[in-house]
């Protein structure tokens, strides 16, 4: 379907972190595959991904820099985002900012023949034709009184956005759990690394010791505040660990670990679809069910906030060290995701506007 012109509204900063701006980098790609031309709206906050934005070769908008979020006005964001459409408006507008709801929405309808949006919090209206929350646990019913009548729901880890590098990667990355042990550790946060929680992990861990032979690998985005104290840290540790900043392609490090300590945003589907344990972390209120439905559903182990980490990781650690229970988790992971849910909702917004 060629000539589609697509829009997104999404942010990235150190407040925000990376997350909005690179799932709809996923759809993007996606989109534009199928002949779609797509552009970024954005504010240039401190952390924004603007480089890696225009580096993948997406059309880039910068609206008026203007405090943080979720410090200014929602209305002068949708007369700012609609002045950046331009009089032509665009065929799809993708929204994925939690600042952003049905009154932004409505302002901006004229401006588009469809809106799409993520969300994960199902706390607020939206005035949308498609709603996709990819979160484990989450119910369609949960937006009953959110969204318009007629409104498309795509809901759950079946729609998760991961790039295509996880589902090229998931065969050989289940077949490689077959009777293995605790010897690969990987550890990653997110790319702003919020509440230093990848230094607390680290220090948590040194309080107990690993299975011999264990290597650890770290994972730092470019906006991580914490790197400078945690290369120092590194080479103070009991046992080898590595720093990996800024990682283009995260499947080749999923597949070669054996067990992660992560958070449960949307890494955990990268994770699922590699039938990667996870140890999660709860950074944000709104990681709780998500926690809770991964831990019921057998495919991690929840280790509590950043403050409960010296209590609870050093237990936790030797509990999946068992290779029995790697096992377990790893199968219960890998029937959440198989990677291929950003090739869906490109499916359903393509046929969205053909309706």
């Amino acid at each position: 379907m060629t000539g589609i012109r697509v829009a997104v509204r999404a942010d990235a900063s150190r407040t925000l972190g990376s997350g909005h701006v690179v799932r709809c980098l996923t759809l993007a790609t996606v989109l534009r595959a199928r002949g779609a031309t797509v552009q970024f709206i954005c504010r240039p906050e401190l952390g924004h991904l603007g480089a890696h934005i225009a580096g993948l070769g997406f059309g880039l908008h910068w609206l008026p820099d203007k405090p943080d979020w979720p410090d200014w006005s929602v209305a002068s964001d949708a007369h700012d985002t609609r002045a950046a459409l331009g009089p032509a408006g665009c065929d799809l507008l993708l929204v994925d900012h939690y600042a952003l709801g049905a009154a932004w929405h409505a302002a901006l309808r004229p401006a588009c023949r469809r809106i799409a949006v993520i969300d994960d919090l199902a706390d607020r209206a939206h005035e949308t034709d498609l709603l996709l929350d990819q979160n484990l646990g989450r119910r369609a019913d949960d937006y009953a009184a959110l969204l318009p009548p007629g409104a498309i729901r795509l809901i759950g880890p079946h729609y998760a956005l991961l790039r295509p590098e996880f589902a090229s990667a998931r065969n050989a990355s289940l077949a490689r759990r077959a009777g293995g042990r605790l010897q690969q550790l990987l550890v990653s946060m997110g790319g702003a690394d919020p509440q230093q929680a990848t230094l607390r992990v680290l220090q948590a861990m040194a309080g107990g010791p690993l299975p011999a032979g264990v290597q650890v690998t770290v994972v730092l985005g470019a906006i991580a505040e914490t790197r400078p104290a945690i290369a120092a840290l590194l080479p103070t540790l009991p046992w080898p660990a590595r720093l990996c900043v800024d990682v283009a392609e995260m499947a080749p490090l999923l597949q070669a670990a054996d067990l992660a300590i992560g958070a449960a945003g949307g890494s955990a589907w990268e994770r699922c679809c590699l039938g990667l344990p996870s140890l999660l972390l709860v950074l944000a209120g709104n990681q709780q069910a998500g926690t809770r439905a991964l831990v019921t559903a057998g495919a991690a182990l929840a280790v509590g906030t950043v403050a409960e980490l010296s209590a609870t990781l050093p237990a936790a650690l030797h509990h999946a060290a068992d290779p029995g229970t790697l096992q377990r988790l790893s199968s219960a992971a890998a029937g959440i995701a198989d990677g291929l849910g950003a090739q869906r909702v490109a499916d359903a917004l393509l046929a969205s506007l053909c309706a």
